[in-house]
């Protein structure tokens, strides 16, 4: 495995635009469409998107960890249930900066899944970032109260649902990682849009709505950022370090912001933009304080300068 990271993080930054297109169309469909349906299509019209970017260098579904790739699916499944959930209830801005915690969620889950010991600096980063949670959960949505800018009222357990997302989300990032090791980006993202697709198409007869074709154009749109998005986080995941280019995905909080404020008439407030800064400061003190252990680590031989892992 490489460690590219100038190359990781021009990748990562450029799919957070395409990520934050594609929240503001599950928004504008989530609130009439079921949660199943919009990922059904979100997968469907992403793959001829990914076949097209895999072709650059040949389309390869052969592979020796089927199982992985169906873990992997069924856990992003997950995810993207969580994120069709609370984009369609909390602001764009506010969603985006608790999906943030990911990061700090890859720490806690590298103790029991990876058996690392964080340092005490990214303890002290964790901490940071979890109080940032906190301001922006509990100074907007659950003492005051927050409405949407409809008026409607911000049900509080959707900051939950996006905080777990955000560990959810962690797990997802990791089994990308794992499987690099020996798939090629293209083929995790393929077997992703196909094992997705036909996951959500079994409940599809039960659940379906047929929609408008402002809604239909919605959905083809939702496919095409994905699949440019997924593709891209992939590499970008396959290309370096996850706890090194994390921090490169805050990018996405200004278009998100921005989308928000033009296209729904969302202001962000005090409390989101202190917050965020606490979760996004958290990540950048990960990265600054990662750089010189690994340069110890890999002059005295414990670390290889390639993964990030023993040698």
């Amino acid at each position: 495995m490489k460690h590219d990271l100038k190359r990781g993080a021009l990748l990562l930054a450029s799919a957070t635009f395409f990520t934050a297109a594609l929240n503001a169309l599950q928004k504008l469909t989530g609130s009439t469409l079921p949660a199943l349906e919009i990922i059904f299509f979100r997968n469907l019209f992403s793959l001829p998107f990914v076949l097209l970017i895999a072709a650059r260098t040949g389309i390869v579904l052969k592979t020796h960890h089927f199982g992985g790739h169906v873990l992997r699916s069924v856990i992003g499944l997950i995810s993207m249930i969580m994120v069709v959930i609370t984009v369609t209830r909390l602001p764009l801005a506010e969603q985006q900066v608790l999906s943030y915690t990911q990061p700090l969620f890859l720490v806690l889950l590298s103790i029991p899944l990876l058996h690392e010991r964080p340092s005490f600096q990214r303890w002290v980063a964790v901490s940071i970032g979890f109080s940032g949670v906190v301001v922006v959960a509990l100074g907007k949505g659950l003492l005051h109260g927050a409405v949407t800018a409809a008026g409607a009222a911000v049900p509080y357990w959707a900051y939950f649902v996006a905080l777990a997302q955000g560990a959810v989300g962690a797990l997802t990032t990791m089994q990308i990682r794992q499987l690099s090791a020996t798939e090629a980006s293209t083929t995790i993202a393929l077997w992703q849009a196909i094992l997705m697709t036909g996951m959500t198409a079994l409940p599809l007869p039960f659940i379906w709505t047929t929609p408008g074709l402002g809604e239909a154009a919605c959905l083809v749109a939702v496919g095409a950022c994905a699949g440019i998005a997924q593709v891209l986080q992939t590499e970008a995941f396959a290309s370096a370090q996850v706890s090194a280019i994390g921090p490169f995905a805050y990018s996405g909080l200004l278009w998100a912001a921005l989308i928000g404020w033009f296209g729904f008439g969302e202001i962000p407030g005090g409390a989101m933009a202190i917050g965020g800064l606490l979760i996004i400061g958290s990540g950048v003190w990960m990265l600054r304080h990662d750089r010189p252990v690994k340069r110890k680590a890999v002059a005295e031989g414990t670390m290889d300068a390639a993964t990030g892992t023993p040698p």
